[in-house]
């Protein structure tokens, strides 16, 4: 066997990098959900021996819901992932990316085995670029196919070398292989299988036997006429400690699983659960169905479940001739193999995905033919090498095979685009959803007892904005559901994800209040099922809390925490409900548990900070500054963020990213109110009020300013009397409105409006004050020239920012913020400024003038207390 060079290696890394680059910017998607982003596994928090306790999703291996895919080993490397960067997909593809790469270069050196050295590099190439393999690469989850594919090469190449000289046993060699057979099935399942190509391996390349010779050697012995070969022995020996060592891990394998097979159902894999001659029929067709998607990998699929390749059910299938071509030419490829040795390993590609020994959970899996796909490449490496040696095809040899390259090149990078999101990878298929929705529908008719299918109309329906149409698929599906048995678990007969049908309709429906009961019967429903089902606790708090119910879903969080209390979401819902429950320091508790687990959770950290702001603990300050920092660093382009550090320059940025921010306007507005800076914030409420005509709040303080900064007192006017024509009891706008008649000079119209004020808030001690220097002033100035300085009416000077900016920046997300408004300061200055008036009396007068002054405030007295009569409805 040749060593392969720098520059192979070269060339090889670098088409992998050029095929897979753009796989770097895909998130999780498909099975990554539930293998990265909700398995507990991956978190520090997690002991590392629970990672040999649990399945590859985090399932505790003894219970009977687990998948029982026992990969420690892979999901020891999406630890390692998590302790870099967490959550960013990008280190995730990237290490995928480079074990591709490791594994198409040992390739390579198993090639030379069998090819030679153009021949090698040629299949090594057809293996890296070939786009089968993008889910196994692009999509996180196939790394289990990648590591073990790294151990699977490793140890075939390690057993290679337990030949030694005069055919001498090499016991290191094959220790090796055991090893690392062991690590390779402990990265996925499959790895075992490359003990049988290590016996083949043995018999047919390593001693060179034949099927001829074998047969007489076999037939001699039987029939007493000749004794086995020493070398014969020799290899029957390392063949024995092999497959008792396989045996042995085969046992430790099925002691992890408790000698249990996973429940898969009709939807995993229908044929599975067939009855005979269905099931072996349609096993069988399988074959021919991998073969064609390595031959010819133009459509591709990330789920070929449910009715994707219907069953067989007639041995008149037509696709039956499929099925019996395929063995025609596996059967005549094997027994070419083993009659003339060297070419026996391309007979075995297809026997991991068979379904033949045992069902798995899938009808096809195109990440499970990642290993097959080898013996496929060798082939047709072989075959190139055969017609190229013949001068007549040479030319034309070098030009086909640069065209499947340089496609299955473009496929594949263009493949790994539709990996991007949940959203692409649905869409990569069917372009839109009716066209999506025909084959759905379809789907439900070819099988209609199939729940999935009609789970995916009605998500389908959902997607078009066909509320009623959804609700209907999804009570189809529900009521396809297994039934209860008694004595028996349900858990155990029930494909997990068919339990999300109680969820997808609770919330499809939840959006009609009158429905609201009806959706926590659902959630509870689902919960009774799998009471471990903690995305319906997650939903059904959700739900509680907006029944206005935060006792019941707090139990509901609290009872998802017991599942995973490593879940920040779960933290940071549970503050929430502390904030409803008037509890904020609890709530501060959650929040604080939720930054532990994620320092970087966007809504944990807003929410926290606004709460320690409202806490009005001085010592919290800069804490809850650091954390809005935080919040903006994570969300430079959320207004909210900067709003809320209460800073000026943060409030211009947030305007500047979102011209009609509501309370940002308001706010900045009223800061240069407060430091002197009236006229700066005219321009400001101009534009506020553009947006927001009825803004009650910016219009009191326009008038206000207009009034005392600007001298005009008609523009004042204007703004209070809108106040009163949208909300005629506002105490404010009422008050303020008496203040302008004041200062118009129009005392008996002041008067009757602020007893008309008076009546509407009676206990207002202001109001009875500002009243009697009215009064004062009509008994005193004779009507002739009153003279009242102007008053600052600046009715919003208890409206602090904070307050507002808790009632304006709430948003869609549970922002919930409970200082509360204070209106009750709000004529400090007004009041301030009328009782100086009070003070600011007429130059002393004569008896007289005092006696005709009385005599003017007795019959006042008198005409005002018919008019309180008049306003008393007396």
């Amino acid at each position: 066997m040749a060593d392969i060079n720098l520059k192979e290696i070269t060339l090889i890394v670098g088409v992998v990098t050029a095929c897979y680059w753009n796989s770097l910017f895909c998130g999780f998607v498909f099975d990554d959900v539930s293998a990265i982003l909700d398995n507990k596994d991956l978190h520090p928090s997690t002991p590392l021996k629970t990672l040999f306790q649990n399945d590859f999703w985090g399932t505790p291996m003894s219970e009977e819901r687990s998948h029982k895919s026992y990969r420690p080993l892979t999901v020891l490397t999406f630890r390692l992932n998590y302790l870099l960067s967490e959550l960013k997909p990008m280190s995730y593809h990237l290490l995928n990316m480079i074990f591709h790469a490791v594994v198409s270069v040992i390739f390579l050196k198993v090639c030379r085995l069998f090819l030679d050295n153009k021949s090698s590099v040629i299949a090594s190439l057809l293996f890296a670029v070939h786009p089968i393999h993008t889910e196994a690469v692009t999509g996180v989850v196939g790394r289990a196919e990648l590591l073990s594919s790294i151990f699977f090469l490793a140890a075939f190449l390690s057993y290679t070398r337990s030949k030694g000289p005069d055919n001498s046993i090499a016991w290191t060699p094959i220790a090796l292989t055991v090893f690392l057979v062991a690590v390779a099935t402990l990265c996925k399942e499959q790895g075992i299988t490359v003990v049988g190509i290590c016996c083949v391996y043995e018999v047919f390349i390593a001693q060179g036997y034949t099927l001829p010779l074998l047969c007489t050697t076999a037939g001699q012995f039987l029939r007493g006429k000749g004794s086995i070969p020493f070398s014969m022995l020799q290899t029957l020996v390392k063949l024995i400690v092999l497959m008792f060592s396989t045996l042995l891990l085969v046992v430790i394998r099925v002691q992890v699983i408790q000698s249990q097979l996973p429940v898969f159902t009709r939807f995993d894999n229908p044929a599975a659960v067939s009855p005979t001659p269905t099931r072996q029929l349609t096993f069988n067709y399988l074959l021919p169905v991998n073969a064609w998607l390595l031959l010819n990998p133009s459509e591709l699929c990330c789920d070929w479940t449910m009715g994707t390749i219907p069953l067989i059910e007639s041995l008149l299938d037509i696709r039956n001739l499929a099925t019996f071509t395929f063995f025609c030419f596996l059967g005549t490829l094997g027994v070419f193999s083993l009659r003339y040795s060297g070419r026996c390993l391309m007979a075995l590609p297809f026997i991991p995905a068979s379904n033949l020994f045992f069902p798995v959970g899938f009808v096809v899996a195109e990440r499970v033919l990642y290993v097959p796909s080898m013996g496929f490449c060798i082939l047709v490496a072989h075959g190139w090498q055969k017609i190229s040696t013949k001068s007549v095809f040479k030319k034309l040899s070098w030009i086909c095979l640069s065209m499947v390259i340089l496609t299955h090149s473009l496929k594949t990078f263009h493949r790994n685009w539709d990996w991007e999101s949940e959203y692409t990878l649905f869409m990569s298929a069917l372009k839109n959803f009716e066209r999506a929705l025909k084959y759905f529908l379809q789907a439900t008719h070819v099988q209609p007892d199939d729940i999935g299918a009609h789970m995916n109309v009605g998500r389908t329906y959902k997607n078009l904005n066909r509320t009623k149409e959804a609700e209907e698929s999804y009570m189809m599906a529900k009521s396809l559901m297994p039934q209860i048995i008694p004595g028996k678990k349900y858990a155990a007969r029930i494909a997990p994800n068919h339990l999300n049908v109680y969820i997808n309709l609770a919330n499809l429906i939840r959006a009609n209040e009158s429905r609201l009961e009806e959706a926590d019967q659902l959630y509870r429903q689902a919960i009774s099922m799998r009471p471990d089902f903690k995305q319906a606790y997650i939903s059904r708090g959700e739900l509680l809390l907006k029944m206005n119910k935060p006792l019941k879903a707090k139990e509901a969080y609290l009872k998802a925490l017991e599942l995973d209390r490593n879940n920040a979401d779960l933290w940071y819902n549970l503050a929430i409900v502390y904030i409803e429950l008037k509890e904020p320091n609890e709530a501060l508790k959650n929040f604080n548990r939720a930054l532990e687990l994620n320092p970087k959770h966007k809504l944990a950290l807003f929410n926290s900070a606004i709460l320690m702001q409202e806490s009005g603990e001085v010592k919290l300050r800069p804490e809850a500054r650091k954390r809005l920092l935080s919040y903006i660093n994570e969300e430079p382009l959320d207004a909210n963020g900067y709003f809320n550090l209460g800073m000026l320059i943060w409030m211009k940025k947030a305007i500047k990213l979102q011209a009609d921010f509501r309370s940002a306007l308001f706010n900045l507005a009223l800061l240069y109110s407060q430091t002197s800076k009236e006229l700066k914030a005219l321009p400001i409420l101009e534009e506020l009020l553009r947006y927001y005509p009825d803004h009650i709040k910016g219009l009191i303080l326009k008038g206000d300013i207009l009034m005392n900064q600007k001298k005009d007192i008609l523009g004042a006017k204007k703004c209070f009397e809108r106040i009163l024509e949208m909300d005629p009891s506002n105490v404010q706008g009422k008050h303020n409105l008496c203040v302008v008649y004041f200062e118009e000079k129009d005392l008996l119209k002041a008067e009757r409006c602020l007893l008309e004020t008076l009546a509407l808030a009676p206990h207002e001690e202001y109001i009875q004050r500002h009243l009697n220097i009215v009064r004062d002033k009509i008994s005193s100035s004779s009507f002739i020239e009153p003279i009242f300085p102007t008053s600052k009416i600046s009715s919003v000077e208890g409206e602090k920012i904070p307050t507002e900016s808790v009632k304006e920046s709430r948003g869609e997300s549970r922002q919930t913020q409970i200082v509360k408004t204070s209106d009750n300061k709000s004529q400090s200055k007004s009041n301030k400024q009328l009782g100086k008036d009070r003070d600011e009396e007429t130059p002393h007068k004569t008896t007289k003038d005092i006696k005709e002054i009385e005599k003017k405030r007795v019959a006042a007295l008198k005409r005002l207390e018919e008019i309180e009569r008049i306003l008393n409805g007396e």
